[in-house]
């Protein structure tokens, strides 16, 4: 898949981009591995998140669109607890 800018990308792409990822993923979280039909592991559930640090409605969807927050550059579809777990541990 070519290089993707996440900021450049509208809603609907950013919806569209996902879907693309969870088929080239084998429908699985680009971090954990598991299915994104499942929650993630409790080995990833166990960490502590500051949820202040995410905005209000994070949770709202399941799946997210991960993107590298320094590259800005789109790299798969995960588990949104997966998500917050990139940003808040990886800087991702």
């Amino acid at each position: 898949m070519k290089i993707i800018k996440y900021s450049e990308l509208t809603r609907a792409e950013r919806m569209s981009v996902r879907e693309k990822y969870i088929k080239l993923q084998k429908g699985n979280c680009l971090y954990c591995h598991e299915s994104l039909t499942e929650k993630p592991p409790k080995l990833i559930t166990e960490k502590p998140i500051d949820w202040n640090l995410f905005p209000p409605n994070f949770l709202k969807y399941p799946i997210h669109l991960q993107h590298n927050h320094a590259s800005d550059q789109v790299e798969g579809a995960v588990h949104a607890y997966c998500n917050a777990v990139m940003w808040q541990y990886e800087k991702r």
